[in-house]
C-alpha cells in the first residue's frame, strides 16, 4: 500500500473531471432514456455517484462532470444532489455538456475532446492535477493515493490499473509494464494481452482513471487537437503517445482501493452489459457483500429522496408481507408479498399474493397482485399487470421482452405498452 504523506494533500490542488456523456448501448433499452452513469444502482444510487463520492471522499473539492447523450436526468440528478459544494471554501461542481463552444457544428467528438473543449473553464479553477475519471463504474477508491504515486514517481501520466486474468483483459486497454510498473507499450482491446513481469498469466487492464500535472495534459490536448488523424480520445490517442514519447507509470488498483474491515477483495465493476449490471446488484443482498455500502468512512453520496419509510403489511398465511436478503428503498410498501434476494428502489408498491425474488426494480413501479417475477430488470414507472409471470417462461419473455444472454429478462414502459 502506498501511504500517506503528511503536509497538504494533493487532492487539493487537484481536479476531477468525470466523463458521463455515453449512451453505455449494451445496456439496451435501459439507456433509452438516460445516460449510462445516470443508470439506477443499489437501491439509492446512480452510477455516476461512485465516482463523484470517491472524488470527495478523497479530499478533491474541484469536480467537473463532461456530459452528451441524453444529459437531462444525470443533470436534474447532480442537480440535486450535488449542489452543496461552497465557492467561498475554495469548492466547486461544474456540469459541462456537450454546447458547441469550440464549433457550432463539433460536439465532444472523444474522451480527450470533451476535456479540450472546456480547457478554459479548467484553467479558471488553476488546478495544480487533473484527475481524469470515467462516470460510469463501480467501486471505491481514494484518488489521494494515485496522486501521492504521480508526484513522487515524476510521471506525465498515472493511470489506474486492474490486475486481472491476461485473457480476461481482452476487451481493456492494457498496459505492458517493466518491472518499476513504467508503462512501456499500450494497446486497445489486444487479442493477446501482455502479462505482467512476474506474473505472466496476469495483465494490467486499464480503469480510465488519468493523473496528469494540468499544464502538461493541456499541452498535450493542444497538441491532439491539431492532428487531422487523431480520434481525439484518452486511451486511443493520448495515452499512446505519452507512453512512446513521455513517462506513463502505472497505478496498481490494489494500492488504493478502499475495503471496509469485512471486504475481502478489490471490488471494481464495469456495469456495461444486462448481466454485469443485474449481478452487480445482486451483489449487495449477499449477507457479507463484496461491496460495502455501510461503510460509514467512505460514504456513497447520492441525491436524499425525501420519502416515507418503507412498509410491510399482512401476516397471514399465504398473505403476509415480507423481504429476505434484499434491499428496500423508503416509500416501498410490500403487501402481502414475498420479496428473496432483490434490490426495491425508492417507491415500489408489490401487491399481495405476489412472488418477487432476484430482481432488480427501479423507482416508482407497481406490481399487481398474485404476479410472479424472477431473474428480472424492472424499468423505473413500469406497472406489472396482475397476475402476469416474468422469467419462468424464456421463449415467451423473448417475445415480449429483452431477455440477455445468461436470461435475465429487462422489462421497460415501451414493452409493456405493445403488449
Amino acid at each position: 500500500m502506498i501511504e500517506r504523506t503528511s503536509g497538504r494533500p494533493l487532492a487539493r490542488d487537484a481536479m476531477a473531471y468525470v466523463l458521463a456523456g455515453g449512451r453505455g448501448s449494451r445496456l439496451m433499452e435501459l439507456t433509452d432514456r438516460r445516460a449510462k452513469p445516470a443508470v439506477y444502482f443499489g437501491g439509492k444510487s446512480r452510477i455516476i455517484d461512485f465516482a463523484l463520492s470517491n472524488a470527495i471522499n478523497s479530499g478533491i473539492r474541484r469536480i467537473g462532470v463532461a456530459t452528451q447523450y441524453k444529459a437531462h436526468s444525470l443533470i436534474r440528478h447532480m442537480q440535486r444532489g450535488w449542489n452543496f459544494m461552497r465557492p467561498e471554501r475554495n469548492e466547486s461542481f461544474d456540469i459541462l455538456p456537450a454546447s458547441q463552444r469550440v464549433s457550432e457544428n463539433q460536439w465532444y467528438e472523444g474522451t480527450a475532446d470533451a476535456v479540450y473543449q472546456n480547457i478554459d473553464i479548467i484553467a479558471a479553477h488553476a488546478p495544480k492535477y487533473m484527475v481524469i475519471l470515467a462516470g460510469d463504474h463501480i467501486y471505491k477508491m481514494d484518488y489521494e493515493l494515485m496522486l501521492q504515486q504521480h508526484v513522487n514517481s515524476g510521471a506525465d501520466v498515472t493511470v489506474g490499473c486492474l490486475v486481472v486474468p491476461r485473457m480476461e483483459a481482452t476487451g481493456f486497454g492494457v498496459m505492458q509494464v517493466d518491472g518499476a510498473d513504467n508503462i512501456t507499450a499500450f494497446v486497445e482491446k489486444p487479442k493477446d494481452p501482455p502479462g505482467i513481469p512476474g506474473d505472466e498469466h496476469m495483465a494490467l487492464a486499464s480503469m480510465g482513471i488519468y493523473v496528469f500535472n494540468t499544464d502538461f495534459l493541456f499541452e498535450q490536448l493542444l497538441r491532439d487537437a491539431d492532428d487531422p488523424a487523431s480520434s481525439r480520445d484518452f486511451g486511443g490517442d493520448i495515452i499512446p503517445y505519452i507512453v512512446k514519447h513521455g513517462k506513463a507509470v502505472a497505478h496498481r488498483f490494489t494500492n488504493s482501493c478502499i475495503r471496509a474491515a469485512e471486504e475481502i477483495e478489490e471490488y471494481w465493476r464495469d456495469v456495461g452489459t444486462l448481466d454485469a449490471y443485474f449481478e452487480a446488484n445482486l451483489d449487495l443482498t449477499d449477507t457479507v457483500p463484496k461491496l460495502n455500502l455501510y461503510d460509514r468512512d467512505w460514504p456513497i453520496w447520492t441525491d436524499a429522496v425525501v420519502a416515507a419509510p418503507a412498509k410491510f403489511v399482512h401476516d397471514e398465511d399465504g398473505r403476509r408481507g415480507f423481504a429476505v436478503s434484499s434491499l428496500v428503498s423508503g416509500d416501498c410498501i410490500i403487501s402481502g408479498s414475498e420479496v428473496r434476494r432483490s434490490l426495491l428502489f425508492t417507491g415500489v408498491k408489490i401487491g399481495s399474493f405476489s412472488n418477487v425474488s432476484e430482481a432488480v426494480i427501479l423507482p416508482y413501479c407497481n406490481i399487481g397482485r398474485g404476479a410472479r417475477l424472477s431473474k428480472v430488470i424492472i424499468d423505473s414507472g413500469v406497472r406489472i399487470p396482475e397476475g402476469m409471470v416474468i422469467g419462468e417462461d424464456p421463449v415467451l419473455d423473448a417475445q415480449r421482452f429483452r431477455v440477455s444472454e445468461k436470461g435475465v429478462v429487462l422489462v421497460t414502459r415501451d414493452m409493456m405498452a405493445k403488449l
